[in-house]
């Protein structure tokens, strides 16, 4: 299993990933609110034409205030998260994101794509 960890790591990188996946966890600046979506780094980043990939999403809440949050990720070849930016919102982590809706008492919404 060893080569195969090692072939599996090439492309998901570093960070909150699972199954070809990387996790984004944002806090709007308007109304608070915790989001989350899910990239698929196979299928949804762009060629960069500085070398590697980016990613532009713009997120949206749950009806709260409709702020828009706007995310720029940028990944080197092996998709490995370099360089990432936010405006409308701040990244937190995966426990502040469960945090926040365990404190709701709703629960957290489906993840975005």
């Amino acid at each position: 299993m060893g080569f195969l960890d090692g072939l599996k790591g090439l492309f998901v990188g570093t960070g909150t990933t699972s199954g070809g996946g990387y996790y984004i966890y944002v806090r709007c600046n308007r109304c608070g609110e915790a989001l989350r979506t899910r990239v698929n780094l196979q299928n949804d980043l762009s060629e960069s034409d500085a070398g590697g990939y980016v990613l532009n999403k713009t997120l949206v809440g749950s009806g709260r205030c409709f702020e828009r949050i706007e995310v720029h990720l940028e990944f080197n070849y092996a998709r490995q998260l370099v360089n990432r930016e936010i405006s409308g919102g701040e990244f937190i982590t995966a426990q502040e994101f469960d945090q926040y809706w365990a404190q709701s008492g709703n629960p957290a919404p489906r993840v975005t794509r």
